[in-house]
Parts: structure tokens; sequence; C-alpha cells
């Protein structure tokens, strides 16, 4: 008798998961009731990646992507709507991937690490946008998006870090 896929799933990274999925989701929360820079689409700080980062450096890939796909898709639903979820899962699955790949390298900080990911983030939004409307011109303002991920990304990664180096 084979143990089904489900008993893989402890109590203890269920109650993780859903712990660091709710604070990411009040996070998102915040971030969304929060405007941050008027006149300029598509950019905020990502607070909820904080709780990201911290999960990959703390626990590994597994629970980083729980808690991200988790946030992902409620936030989706209860703040940003179909299209929002869209973009924010596409972003959210590029800059994940992006950051277990850079973390194994041992090569980047934590906030080299958030710093990419700020970045790929956006770009994975871009990547859907471009899909959706079938034009390729919405890349043209991919520079201001860089910068935004850019500074984003190291306050998102300062904070994970100040928090890490405190939990240990």
């Amino acid at each position: 008798m084979t143990a089904s896929p489900r008993r893989n799933l402890s109590a203890s990274f269920i109650a993780r998961v859903a712990l660091m999925a709710a604070l990411a989701l009040i996070f998102s929360y915040i971030e969304a009731i929060i405007p941050y820079s008027p006149g300029v689409p598509g950019i905020k700080l990502g607070v909820a990646n904080i709780v990201t980062v911290i999960a990959l450096y703390r626990f590994g890939a597994r629970d980083a992507f729980a808690v991200s796909i988790i946030r992902v898709v409620i936030a989706g639903l209860l703040f940003n709507g179909l299209f929002g979820m869209l973009y924010s899962l596409a972003g959210a699955l590029i800059s994940l991937t992006g950051m277990i790949l850079l973390k194994k390298t041992d090569r980047f900080s934590v906030v080299g690490v958030s710093m990419a990911a700020g970045v790929l983030h956006n770009l994975g939004q871009l990547l859907v946008a471009s899909a959706l409307i079938s034009d390729l011109r919405i890349f043209f303002y991919f520079p201001v998006l860089l910068f935004s991920g850019i500074a984003a990304g190291i306050v998102v990664g300062i904070v994970a870090a100040t928090i890490l180096r405190t939990l240990r």
C-alpha cells in the first residue's frame, strides 16, 4: 500500500505555510489600500514578498512556493480581480524561480536575490500583459519597471535579511 500524496504534508508544514500565507495576505491588503505612486501604474513595494523571502531562506523552496501561490491566489480573489491575479501569478512564479536558482548558487546575498526577484516579477507581468494585448510595445515600459523592481527588491531584501538575522 502506497501513501497518498496528501500524507506527505505534515501538520507542521501546513501550519507554518498557513501562518506565513496569512501574514503575507495581511501585507498584501495593507499594500492594496495604500497608494504608493499616483500617476505611475504598476509600481508597488511588494511588502508581502518579505514573507516569501523569509520562507525561502528559513524553510526552503517548497514553503516559499506554497506561501507565494496561496497569497497571490487569495489576494487576487479578494483585492485584484482575475486579471490582477493572473499578472501577479506570472510575476510570482518567475520571480520565485529566479530566487530559488540564485539562492542555490550561494553567490548572492538575500538583498541580491530579492533585487533580482523584484525585476523578474515585473518582467513576468509584462510578459502576461504582452500576451493579453498581443503587442510587444508594452516592453517600452520595462525600464521604469526595472528601476522600480530593483529599488523595491533592495528594500524587501534589507527587511527580510534583518528579520532572518534576528530569527537566528
